[in-house]
């Protein structure tokens, strides 16, 4: 595909300039730029409510994902007027940065056409940035362990989190794992989320200790599917709901039923760029309940953090 003339695409109102269309990114798939941006145009419906208000953590690749990458967190200085962002000051430094909202599909393209391939959403809104309103379970196989190991740890968690009175709702991490979002009322902080899924975590390692383990260092090694309760903290970030990732065939970060899970049979690469908008026009967001299911933590867990 040749890499043609810029263009420009009109959308919400808001023009924005398109280059290098025909630059693979995924060499070995033959998709181009062109492709990514139409997918992010066109996912823009369902993906947006997930990220509404929700800072973002770009992974971006300005040469395609077999060249060099480099997360960005703070808001790019040639950025449209029109894009928005949220002061957000780390635990570590006094330097304020502005962190993008994407509250539109302009500026999902956008991003996309500089580079971003991955939008990784942070687990709290603006303005409240300090008060989470989802608990991530980030499941994670070790080097030996297989997606089925995968599937039966994230059922297991299930399990867990209705001895808790509360649901997940799965999706698949693009590449290797998966993650179980849990939508939270108001009022929460990070540190009862981190307790409260490190505790679930535990409780799980001890009685499943030959299939979940509690992260402790690094996530991908040896057999166990690894539970990351640090993810829930301020300023880190999970994968975004229908997010391309940067790996084979162009995965997709995709939202699962849990009859799905059950099942058995899916695989992170039955998720693509190309299969993604056929799977959504046919089921829609099956996502959606994160959005408005608010659920309250473990009284205990509040009372002991």
């Amino acid at each position: 595909m040749p890499e043609h003339d810029p263009i420009t695409w009109t959308l919400d109102d808001h023009d924005v300039e398109l280059n290098h269309l025909g630059r693979l990114l995924w060499p070995d798939d033959g998709i181009a730029r062109e492709d990514l941006l139409a997918y992010y145009r066109d996912i823009a419906p369902v993906m947006l409510p997930h990220l509404a208000h929700r800072p973002v953590t770009l992974h971006t690749y300005p040469e395609g994902i077999d060249g060099p990458s480099f997360y960005k967190r703070d808001l790019p200085d040639h950025a449209p007027s029109w894009m928005r962002a949220v002061d957000y000051t780390g635990q570590s430094t006094t330097r304020t940065i502005q962190v993008p909202l994407i509250g539109n599909a302009a500026g999902l393209v956008w991003f996309a056409n500089a580079g971003t391939i991955e939008f990784h959403g942070w687990s709290a809104r603006a303005p409240h940035l300090d008060q989470p309103d989802q608990a991530i379970f980030d499941l994670d196989p070790g080097e030996s362990a297989t997606f089925p190991d995968v599937l039966r740890a994230a059922l297991l968690v299930r399990e867990a989190l209705g001895q808790d009175g509360v649901q997940g709702y799965p999706k698949t991490s693009g590449r290797h794992g998966m993650h179980i979002h849990v939508p939270l009322a108001p009022g929460a902080n990070y540190p009862e989320v981190r307790a409260w899924v490190k505790r679930i975590a535990e409780r799980l390692e001890a009685s499943h200790a030959g299939l979940v383990a509690v992260a402790r260092g690094a996530t991908h090694r040896g057999e166990h599917v690894t539970i990351d309760y640090a993810q829930n903290s301020i300023a880190r970030n999970t994968a975004a709901p229908y997010t391309v990732r940067a790996a084979p065939e162009a995965t997709v970060a995709a939202p699962l039923s849990w009859e799905e899970v059950e099942d058995g049979a899916l695989r992170p690469e039955d998720f693509t760029l190309r299969s993604m908008r056929e799977r959504v026009a046919s089921l829609g967001d099956i996502l959606a309940p994160v959005l408005h299911a608010g659920q309250h933590l473990p009284q205990p867990v509040r009372n002991q953090t």
